[in-house]
């Protein structure tokens, strides 16, 4: 028999892209103040990957990856999708939105990220929301599967991620923990994981 374990805090990552660069400096404060500080930020990337939101959204596109200071626990996933789909609304013109925000979290092994689409490889989360298990860290780096995104499969998304992953280490041995998680999840526990 499996005993049930408190599962750990994440570090909330917010991937963008949008043809205007500019609109982060209108959604970053709107972001900070729902989910707390960035504290790492990926330079901005080429979105060229599919041709799927050009119609949409236009071209050229461009990624921009947010990791958050603050940890969350991992079934507030499905609201924060709900949150960030919320505030791609706030950019919608005729019809279009003019950003696009994904947002997941990070774990010592693996990136999930919240989508609304279901798929085969896809876990329903609530809300009619689902978790997509896009890489997982397996040695020295995050690993592909067969249905990771393209541009989430790209070198500079995963040494961004690989990145934040140290940045997580150190927030769980920091302890930089709300008292609700600290409480679900004793210090010992961190200590082991970061071990």
């Amino acid at each position: 028999m499996s005993l049930p374990q408190p599962p750990k805090p994440a570090k909330l990552i917010v991937g963008i892209f949008t043809r205007q660069k500019t609109l982060l400096s209108a959604v970053m404060p709107m972001l900070t103040d729902n989910f707390g500080p960035v504290d790492i930020i990926s330079p901005w990337l080429p979105f060229d990957f599919t041709e799927y939101y050009t119609r949409e959204m236009g071209a050229p596109l461009f990624r921009r990856m947010l990791a958050f200071k603050t940890l969350i626990l991992q079934d507030t996933l499905a609201d924060i999708k709900l949150t960030t789909n919320a505030l791609e609304a706030r950019f919608i013109v005729d019809g279009n939105r003019q950003i696009n925000l994904d947002p997941g979290y990070l774990l010592m092994e693996r990136l999930v990220l919240a989508t609304g689409k279901n798929y085969a490889h896809r876990i329903y989360i609530g809300k009619n929301i689902y978790a997509d298990l896009t890489l997982i860290f397996h040695k020295d780096g995050f690993q592909t599967l067969p249905w990771t995104y393209p541009d989430y499969a790209h070198d500079a998304i995963r040494n961004f991620l690989t990145i934040t992953r140290k940045k997580y280490v150190i927030d769980l041995k920091s302890n930089i923990l709300s008292n609700s998680i600290t409480e679900d999840f004793p210090r010992d526990d961190i200590e082991k994981t970061c071990n």
